[in-house]
C-alpha cells in the first residue's frame, strides 16, 4: 500500500525515504541543529527525508540512563522542528495512554520492536488516524508480523510500515537476515530497514548497549539492495558524547554519502 507521511510518499515503486535524527532528544537546539543538516542534505539529495527522536528511553539498561524529556517538552520539541524546517516528524510511544497526545502532534507514530505484539498498544496507536511504523521485534520471524499487521487492520488503520532491526543471535549480538525484507513486504506494507540499530550489541557494556556503527553503511547499502522501501538512520553530530546509543548512532557527516549511495542502488533495483 502507499501513502504520505506529510509531504513524503511512501510505497512500492515509490522513490527511496529516510528517517533520520538522534536516538533521543537531548535539547531543542540540538535537534533543531540536527533537523537543519537533514533538511538540507534531503534538499540537495532530493530524497524524502522524516526527522525521528524519543521523547522518552523507556527501556534503557540502566536505571541511571538517560531517558529524554518526557511527553510534553518532547512534543513540544518535536513541534518546533516541523514548524521551524518542514521535515514530518516521528517518535515511538511506549504506553496506550500516549498515543493519543503523540498522535496529535506528529506525522507518524512508531512502536518499538519490545512492544510489537501488545495489542492494545497497537490497537491505541491505529485509533490516532496516523501512519504506524512498527518495529519487528528481534525475537519474531517476518512471517509473525502478519499478527501484528492484523491487529493494526483490525484496529481500522491499514497504513503500516514494518521496520527490520536485527534479530538475537545469541547474547549481546544482533544479526540481519535481509530475506526478511521480502518476507515482510509480502504482508503488504512498505519495509524501513533500521541500519544503525542493527549494529547494537544489546546490553553489551553491561549498564548500556554498545554497537558497530562502522557496520552500517554497510547493512544500508544491502538492505536497499533487498529491496527496502526507506532507511532509518540515527545520527549526531557527536555520537561518542550521544546520551544514548553512543555506540552505534551514526556522525551526522556520514549521512549525506550514505544516502547519495543508496539512491543510486535503489534507482538500480528498480529501473
Amino acid at each position: 500500500m502507499n501513502f504520505d507521511i506529510g509531504n513524503v510518499r511512501i510505497g512500492s515503486g515509490e522513490p527511496l525515504f529516510v528517517m533520520a535524527g538522534p536516538c533521543v532528544i537531548e535539547s531543542l537546539d540540538g535537534c533543531l541543529q540536527i533537523a537543519e543538516r537533514l533538511k538540507q542534505i534531503a534538499q540537495r539529495t532530493g530524497v524524502g527525508m522524516l526527522f525521528k527522536a524519543s521523547f522518552d528511553k523507556a527501556n534503557r539498561s540502566s536505571i541511571s540512563s538517560f531517558r529524554g524529556p518526557g511527553l510534553d517538552e518532547g512534543l513540544r520539541v518535536l513541534e518546533t522542528v516541523r514548524a521551524k524546517t518542514g521535515l514530518p516528524v516521528m517518535t515511538d510511544v511506549h504506553e496506550s495512554g500516549q498515543a493519543a497526545p503523540v498522535g496529535a502532534v506528529v506525522d507518524c507514530v512508531q512502536i518499538p520492536a519490545f512492544l510489537c505484539r501488545q495489542t492494545d498498544l497497537l490497537c491505541a496507536c491505529a485509533a490516532t488516524g496516523k501512519p504506524v511504523n512498527v518495529k519487528k521485534g528481534q525475537f519474531l520471524s517476518p512471517d509473525e508480523m502478519g499478527n501484528v499487521v492484523e491487529k493494526v487492520r483490525a484496529c481500522k488503520n491499514d497504513r503500516i510500515l514494518l521496520t527490520e532491526r536485527g534479530t538475537f543471535f545469541g547474547y549481546n549480538r544482533l544479526v540481519n537476515d535481509m530475506t526478511a525484507i521480502e518476507g515482510m513486504k509480502r504482508l503488504g506494507c512498505p519495509v524501513v530497514f533500521d541500519a544503525t540499530h542493527s549494529t547494537q550489541q544489546p546490553g553489551g557494556l553491561g549498564t548500556a548497549s554498545g554497537g558497530r556503527r562502522e557496520m552500517a553503511p554497510i547493512l544500508a547499502r544491502a538492505a536497499v539492495a533487498a529491496g527496502a522501501d526507506g532507511l532509518f538512520l540515527e545520527v549526531h553530530p557527536n555520537p561518542e558524547k550521544a546520551r544514548s546509543d553512543a555506540g552505534s548512532v551514526l556522525p551526522l557527516d556520514w549521512l549525506e554519502e550514505l544516502i547519495a549511495i543508496s539512491l543510486k542502488i535503489h534507482r538500480i533495483v528498480h529501473g
